[in-house]
């Protein structure tokens, strides 16, 4: 479908006289006028002597964003296709459309730019074409290569994109460097300097970079469909210059990224732009934008909700007539805690399944060990209003995935957890689509674990409802890495890209320096508070409450677990920064809910309420207790009467939060 409106989008247009194209900058703005895309064929000295090459740059509000920046497509066994070239013919096109996103953080959506079609050929035979499609949104710059149907260049291996992302000026990011491709990107957004990016890095996305004084900037993909993901290394020569990178898996070797035919568009490379961090926040459904629609005729059986979730405290109960661990009684238990607080699912980890005969490196995803009884776990799970996940390592799916899928919709499972891909090469990126199309034909939603981030997949199947690919909650079983500055960055960083499986809910809650690792019973940093706000911060049509039963009980703060919503009609971001604070505004129907947290550096907010309309509100206000910065477990739980002209003077403990509830009063 991609392929024929690429076809269609060159047809469309007015073909622009050959030479006055060639010797003019094209350039493309958003609708409201503040970003402008400029393509432009340059003359270049050595060491690109062959020909005119193919650049692009951005600014926006009239400041420079990126320079001159190259494009072009590297071949294994053929010349390069990013120099010599002419313009033939340029297309344009304006699109102004809505649809509705039940499964997000905004549920009208508007889809609205301006685009630009060069379709370029080379000088010299064979005379390869090569189509840019370039689009200018509010919200930042897209731009996508489209290779037509040709004789001259048929199927073909890509060694790599030559696509620059050259910035104007000094900058600095925040960059998940984890040293080479196809990992479980699990790990912490550094903020460093773009030239000190080298070339031989190995830059995960998203990449947010702060310029001077602003705007602000992301680097993501989008329609990620048939390709290698995409990754950043510093530009050679170029101080504050990025070049892409392609992941690669064995077998295929290093310069074998991309195997494919014509005609064959990339993934849309994506350059945020925002006056604030914040603003990016916003402006994430740019990836769903960018991403075919949905591909399934009935999305009604598609639940976003709350799990419990047994692995995270280590199959853990306290007080209890039976043994805990990974057996029958505990998951009853689990779903008995569910139904008592209103939660959507269960989620039955890891371990569930025997080891596989024919390997047994693998699990048997077929069969259950005796102490678990997943056929009466789940039917038990019905009659109490609980939906049952089950985990499944990525391999053993494949290898039965039909048979599995079948298996698990007759025993009544209403979704899979798949882990440990770890890879976003080509050939794991279509397993990606393969498993979540196999997944909707059963009605089984699916969450993403050890996992690529995500790039626009849950639009065309929203029973795609979560992924991890972020550094989560899970590594406070075992390090110290999980600090308050950490989850203040992922809002700004990772989740740019959707939603991001973090599994918060944490009720064992340490003030700083208190805090200790452990695999039973884990901890985590900051309060309570600052746990509850992750809530209305993070993203996740589907999100765990990670602690087991007993921590919850009688405990302040349950309440708002029980009331807080996964998916959203629409977002505010009202304040933040990464690595330091934030504060967060949606809504869901007529209630508002917010979240605030900050770094280990307590602060005072006042924070405006205008975002809630006309009215009086009820304010249900969870805040850090007088003594949380001591006792993280502090909570100090108050309701009060509010109106949108009024102002809300909180202030945060070290490592502190805040979440509230607004209820229109009648």
């Amino acid at each position: 479908m991609l392929l024929i409106l690429g076809l269609c989008l060159l047809l469309a247009g007015p073909l622009l006289d050959l030479a006055a194209a060639n010797e003019e900058s094209l350039t493309v703005s958003s609708p409201d006028g503040s970003l402008v895309i400029s393509f432009e064929l340059k003359e270049n000295p050595r060491p690109f002597p062959d020909g005119p090459r193919a650049y692009y740059r951005v600014s926006y509000k009239g400041v420079p964003i990126l320079s001159d920046s190259p494009l072009g497509l590297d071949f294994l066994g053929a010349r390069a296709l990013d120099r010599d070239f002419e313009v033939v013919g340029t297309a344009r096109e304006s699109i102004d459309r809505s649809w509705e996103n039940r499964f997000g953080p905004k549920r009208d959506v508007r889809d609205r730019f301006n685009q630009l079609t060069v379709s370029l050929r080379e000088r010299q035979a064979p005379g390869r074409r090569l189509d840019i499609i370039f689009r200018a949104y509010d919200e930042g710059a897209a731009f996508r290569y489209f290779l037509p149907k040709q004789e001259a260049l048929g199927s073909f291996t890509l060694a790599s994109e030559n696509t620059g992302f050259y910035f104007a000026g000094d900058a600095s990011a925040y960059a998940l460097n984890m040293g080479r491709f196809n990992t479980h990107n699990e790990g912490e957004y550094a903020r460093t300097k773009l030239e000190d990016i080298k070339p031989a890095s190995i830059i995960n996305l998203p990449l947010l970079v702060e310029m001077p004084g602003g705007p602000w900037a992301a680097i993501l993909e989008a329609d990620l469909t048939d390709y290698a993901g995409l990754y950043l290394g510093g530009a050679s020569g170029f101080a504050n210059g990025l070049v892409s990178k392609l992941s690669v898996a064995p077998p295929r070797k290093a310069e074998q990224a991309v195997i494919g035919a014509t005609p064959k568009a990339t993934p849309w490379r994506v350059v945020m732009v925002g006056p604030t961090p914040g603003r990016l926040i916003e402006s994430n459904s740019l990836i769903l934008n960018l991403s075919p629609p949905c591909a399934l005729a009935d999305t009604s059986w598609i639940v976003p909700g709350k799990a419990a979730w047994d692995w995270w405290s280590g199959s853990y109960a306290k007080n209890v007539p039976f043994t805990p661990g990974m057996n029958t009684a505990t998951m009853k238990h689990y779903i008995d805690f569910a139904a008592a607080h209103r939660l959507e699912y269960m989620l039955v980890d890891a371990g569930w399944a025997p080891p596989s005969a024919a390997d047994p490196r693998m699990e048997d995803i077929l069969r259950y060990i005796p102490e678990v009884d997943i056929p009466g776990i789940i039917s038990y799970g019905k009659s109490k209003g609980v939906k049952t996940l089950l985990w499944v390592e990525w391999r053993a799916l494949d290898s039965h995935l039909d048979e599995a899928l079948a298996l698990y919709e007759k025993w009544g499972a209403a979704g899979i957890k798949v882990d440990y891909m770890n890879r976003d090469d080509q050939g794991m990126v279509n397993l990606y689509e393969k498993w979540v199309r196999k997944a909707a034909e059963h009605r089984l939603v699916v969450d993403f674990h050890g996992a690529m981030k995500p790039a626009g997949l849950r639009r065309t199947y929203p029973n795609l409802l979560t992924q991890e690919g972020v550094m989560g909650l899970e590594f406070s079983k075992w390090t110290e890495r999980i600090t308050p500055e950490h989850t203040l960055t992922i809002p700004f960083t990772r989740m740019l890209a959707g939603p991001m499986d973090f599994t918060p809910g944490s009720f064992r809650n340490a003030a700083r320096g208190r805090f200790k690792a452990q695999d039973i019973e884990p901890f985590s940093q900051g309060t309570r508070a600052h746990q509850l706000a992750m809530y209305v911060v993070y993203e996740s049509p589907l999100v765990m409450v990670s602690d087991y039963p007993e921590a919850y009980a009688g405990q302040p703060g349950v309440e708002f677990l029980e009331k807080v919503p996964t998916v959203w009609d629409d977002t505010r971001v009202l304040e933040g920064k990464p690595a330091e604070h934030i504060v967060v505004a949606r809504r869901n129907g007529k209630a508002w809910y917010l979240g605030a947290m900050t770094n280990w550096d307590g602060r005072d907010l006042r924070i405006p309420l205008d975002f809630l309309g006309p009215g009086r509100f009820e304010a249900r206000v969870f805040a850090d207790g007088a003594d949380a910065d001591t006792a993280a477990t502090s909570l100090k739980v108050s309701t009060r009467t509010v109106k949108a002209d009024m102002t809300l003077n909180v202030h945060l403990v070290s490592g502190g939060g805040l979440a509230v509830i607004f209820t229109p009063r009648r």
